[in-house]
């Protein structure tokens, strides 16, 4: 390839970002030059980096794997990259790939960095990878049981996609809770009951709570049974939440958890690593082709400087990035 350069893009300063001319190195014998198709973005902590809301505790742990520069700005950050190789090893050339890389329009990585799609994913469903193994890991924290009443809170993409995980178990009673109504649809559309929180069943069984508000938490403990399981998936930044956790909380043994998924949960550990989880990821969302109405908007990369801002306030669930051919 003549051309070793690659357009990235960096957020400059809470708010503002900027595409930046980056070198590509030449792939060593066990790596890879991959061209992006697309990236996605991940609402949730974007977010939080993009309104520099990133605690200085949580500064080293909150890194990417290929992020460069340092929070709050200037930052290069992203985990949700799809893309086709065009240089490497023998049998790699041509290959469509997901790795954990920002937004940048070529890049070179180590061949172990990337994970092959299957044959039967389409290139702009995987970038939902990110967001199904996050919810695949919630489900091995919340360990839902056949036949549990469970909530869900907070219809985001990884809530839903939780919801439609623990729904696929035999015999429960999954409802998904949000206050945008809008939601309604794209729960009915996977199969998923839907509700608004002031018609919220109670007395449920085990409770997942993805929404990142102080509300949506104090809803978790309300509609919990007796003895119940609330497993927090949101990840609040910088903000301090209050919790009524005294009143019944106590008397009613509720148990409060987080999940976080950086962390392969305890009882997978000793069979399970990240590759094999990404792996199945990748597996539902190619065995999953209505969990593509997750997926609601789309700018190019050339319009994100200008389209970032608009994104990370907008109401929308999963934002896709496309690439030039």
């Amino acid at each position: 390839m003549s051309d070793r350069n690659a357009q990235a893009f960096w957020i400059t300063a809470p708010g503002t970002g900027e595409h930046r001319s980056e070198p590509i190195g030449e792939p060593g014998r066990d790596e890879l030059l991959v061209r992006t198709l697309y990236t996605g973005i991940s609402r949730g902590t974007e977010s939080l980096v993009w309104h520099g809301q990133v605690p200085a505790s949580e500064a080293q742990r909150m890194r990417a794997p290929f992020q460069a520069g340092d929070f709050p700005a200037p930052v290069k950050y992203g985990y949700v990259n799809v893309g086709l190789v065009e240089e490497g090893p023998p049998g790699w050339q041509g290959t469509r790939v997901f790795c954990l890389y920002p937004h940048q329009t070529r890049y070179t990585v180590p061949v172990d960095a990337v994970e092959p799609l299957p044959a039967d994913l389409p290139a702009g469903r995987a970038v939902l990878a990110a967001n199904a193994e996050t919810a695949l890991n919630a489900c091995w924290d919340a360990m839902p049981r056949a036949g549990e009443r469970i909530s869900v809170i907070g219809a985001g993409v990884v809530g839903t996609l939780t919801a439609a995980l623990c729904a696929a178990i035999p015999g429960t009673e999954v409802e998904l809770v949000d206050i945008n109504p809008t939601r309604r649809e794209t729960a009915e559309r996977l199969g998923i009951d839907f509700a608004h929180p002031d018609a919220a069943r109670t007395a449920n069984d085990r409770i997942i709570h993805a929404s990142a508000s102080e509300d949506g938490l104090q809803l978790a403990l309300e509609v919990a049974a007796n003895e119940a399981t609330i497993i927090e998936l949101s990840w609040f930044g910088d903000r301090a939440i209050s919790l009524p956790l005294g009143e019944a909380f106590h008397s009613r043994r509720l148990t409060l958890r987080s999940s976080q998924v950086g962390r392969i949960p305890p009882l997978m550990h000793p069979r399970w690593d990240h590759r094999r989880r990404l792996r199945k990821a990748l597996q539902l969302l190619a065995a999953h082709p209505e969990w593509a109405v997750l997926i609601d908007g789309e700018t190019p990369f050339e319009q994100l400087p200008q389209a970032m801002g608009a994104i990370m306030n907008g109401a929308g669930l999963c934002h896709r990035i496309r690439y030039k051919e």
